[in-house]
């Protein structure tokens, strides 16, 4: 059963790594036509995703509080998931999915970060590693509150398939067309938000700064030679072999290579996120040819869509 699978995820799997394989081994061509099933779901209505935002905005309320820094916290991960929905419905739109499946999408990222919220209060912190996974949190959120109860099955399964696996560092196998399209949707767009969430941190004033937000890495001049080669061989970074600030944000730039839709790309390109965070970098030969490096990897990403 799913929801077992959800209970043994939480504690078992805080780092959030799943079969070893990169989602580009799963790829999803952005431009490619999606057969769906109709038999397999019925189309979630404008309604009923109304009536899903008013139980998350109910149950965000629920962590209100009087305290200045913890607000800001609960807050920030507010209105990073309405972004993120913004985010899931200009993909949506880009692929030109029907109504159900594009309601169903944003409901997905509606819930996504759900259990950012029971993390907070409990560990006040958003990191996993030192807390619990806030994926399968949430996820056991949805299912305790039966928050999906008036879905159909399979939307239930897709939603919490999605919110489970949309952290994970790499896809799994043996999702269906449906699980991997959602999944690799939530992921593009929860991204494009990261990346607007980290790219004001970074210019913030220390008062102005969420406290969750931060790593606690040292922020100095300095970044690891092997964090910026994974970046050159288009690889994922992961969390583990950070030892900077500087790491980090070029972990956030190897993002870039786990995007799977040519609308995400073009939102990097439109908000041009590379430029931002690589303002942010040292200014050294080896980091300036790396960000040209992704740069060039997007214009070529685009050029074939």
């Amino acid at each position: 059963m799913l929801i077992t699978r959800v209970r043994n995820i939480l504690y078992h799997n805080p780092d959030g790594v799943v079969n070893g394989r990169t989602s580009a081994d799963l790829s999803l061509d952005a431009g490619m036509v999606i057969q769906y099933n109709e038999t397999d779901i019925t189309p979630m209505d404008r309604q009923e995703l109304d009536n899903l935002k008013q139980w998350f905005s109910d149950y965000c309320r629920t962590f209100h509080t009087s305290n200045a820094e913890d607000q800001q916290n609960i807050t920030l991960k507010q209105e990073h998931t309405l972004r993120v929905c913004d985010n899931m419905a200009e993909i949506a739109r880009d692929l030109s999915l029907d109504e159900g499946r594009s309601m169903l999408a944003e409901a997905v990222a509606l819930f996504h970060d759900v259990g950012r919220f029971p993390q907070y209060l409990k560990y006040h912190t958003f990191r996993d590693s030192v807390s619990v996974n806030h994926a399968a949190l949430g996820a056991r959120v949805l299912i305790e509150n039966n928050v999906l109860g008036n879905a159909l099955k399979r939307e239930q399964d897709l939603i919490i398939r999605a919110v489970t696996l949309h952290n994970v560092f790499a896809v799994p196998e043996g999702l269906d067309r449906d699980a991997l399209l959602f999944l690799k949707m939530i992921r593009d767009a929860d991204k494009l938000d990261i990346w607007r969430v980290s790219l004001e941190y970074y210019t913030q004033s220390e008062a102005e700064r969420a406290s969750a937000v931060g790593l606690d890495l040292p922020d100095t001049d300095s970044y690891s030679p092997e964090v910026l080669e994974s970046l050159r061989r288009t690889e994922m970074v992961q969390m583990s072999a950070l030892k900077t600030l500087n790491d980090f944000k070029l972990l956030q730039l190897a993002w870039i290579f786990d995007l799977n839709f040519a609308s995400s790309l073009r939102i990097v390109a439109e908000r041009r996120t590379i430029e931002r965070m690589a303002a942010l970098l040292p200014d050294a030969d080896e980091i300036r040819n790396a960000v040209d490096f992704v740069r060039d990897y997007v214009a070529g990403r685009l050029r074939e869509t």
